[in-house]
Formats: C-alpha cells, structure tokens, sequence
C-alpha cells in the first residue's frame, strides 16, 4: 500500500486551491449540518462534528457560518435534508472509482453521476463492485520539515500505522487504523508538526498505471466527478 494515487495528491492540491474559492465552504457546511442532525450540536458529545469544525476553523470559515450550519441541522434553523451516498464504478481504461456525495434529491444526483461515467466511456456499478479493491484508513497528511521518516515512526510507534509515504518531499502520508487517526493528529500536534488534513479515506489496495493521453482522460473524468455540487469526496485506484 506504499505510495498514494496520482489522483490523491492531485486532488489534495486542488483542496488546497479551493480555500481561495466557495466550493471547500459549500462542501464542509453541508457535512457540519449532517453530523449535527446524527449526533448532536454538542461538539464535546459528537466527535465527528467537532472535527469538521476543527476543519473548518482552519480554512477560516466564518463563525457564523459555520453556527448556521450546525443549526440547520439541529433543526433551530430551516434547511435542506442532505442524505449520504456512495457511488461505485469503472471509469475510463478501467480504473475503480469510488464516490462519495450528499445530496437533497438522489435521483438527480445518480442520473448525473451515471452521465459522468458514461460519457468518459466508464460505467456506474452495484454497490460493492469496486470497494473489495480499497480499504477504509485513516489518512493524515503532515508536513515534513525537520522529521525523517523514521524519527516519525519511532513516535508513531505505540499506534497502529499501516504506512508512511515521504515520497514527495513535502509532506508525510500516514496510513493508519480508522481507531488511530485522532491519536495520531494529537500525537503530531504536540510534537510540533502542521497537520494538512486528517481523514477517513478509501485507500487503494493497488493502483493502476496510466501514462500520456490515457492518464489525462482519466484525471479529466475525475476531475468532473470532483467539480459536481453533490460529490463530497472521489477515491480512485489510478497510480
């Protein structure tokens, strides 16, 4: 499982890129409400949504927008109903793409999702055709500066690490337990290194290469999966 998608590092850039823009607010609003519906507006008894809070104080999100959100989904304020739903498929030259998407109208969201699929020659799937290929891991993702990788380890070492990619010299990938990714966080955080992002990701077990034009469609296919307002998150096993 050493080494991360193409697509994974790809796409963490354009994350990066989407602070300047609305799309990151839009996203995180619509999963700080759902998990304010499912577990509460108490960040202290719902630690999913004191992590997206956390998120989202971090791509300075205003206050009150982020009060809004919780409050839409505690119900003290009106506002839409998202659900969750994953998505499987086969896209262009065959890679395995998982997409993840919260949406107020299924029907539309699926009818689009199919569409994106078709048009890049892939084709939309039954639940389970394709997560058998991924695992369900926590991935955090830390800058690097005056760590190896294994002085990193060494502190790691009492959590259960699945694998620590260094490979582009800007930052550390850990793969860990889904039980060990807010251990990890604090453990970074206290040793002085800038978390990037900390999250449950679907981590390919292997990743299919593609080169030239081939590796141009696919990211373009992803990248349209990625722009659509219902789509949260797109995990792929392009290499």
């Amino acid at each position: 499982m050493a080494g991360h998608s193409k697509w994974a590092n790809i796409k963490h850039k354009k994350a990066a890129a989407d602070k300047k823009r609305g799309k990151a607010f839009t996203r995180l609003s619509k999963e700080i409400s759902v998990a304010a519906r499912h577990g509460g507006g108490d960040q202290a008894g719902n630690p999913r949504l004191r992590h997206l809070v956390e998120k989202a104080r971090d791509l300075n999100m205003p206050l009150d927008t982020i009060t809004r959100a919780i409050k839409r989904g505690t119900g003290e304020l009106p506002g839409v109903h998202y659900e969750s739903q994953m998505y499987e498929g086969y896209g262009p030259h065959g890679i395995a793409v998982i997409v993840e998407t919260l949406t107020d109208n299924k029907n539309r969201t699926v009818a689009d999702i199919r569409s994106i699929f078709s048009r890049a020659g892939g084709n939309l799937a039954e639940g389970g055709a394709v997560n058998w290929m991924f695992k369900h891991l926590g991935v955090v993702r830390a800058q690097g500066a005056g760590f190896t990788e294994d002085q990193l380890l060494e502190r790691l070492i009492e959590f259960d690490v699945k694998d620590i990619d260094s490979s582009d010299h800007t930052m550390f990938i850990i793969t860990c337990d889904p039980k060990s990714l807010e251990p990890i966080k604090q453990e970074l955080t206290s040793n002085g290194i800038k978390i990037e992002s900390a999250e449950l990701e679907w981590v390919a077990d292997n990743h299919i290469a593609l080169e030239g034009t081939e590796a141009e469609k696919a990211i373009e296919f992803l990248d349209q999966l990625e722009e659509h307002d219902d789509v949260q998150n797109v995990y792929t096993n392009l290499g």
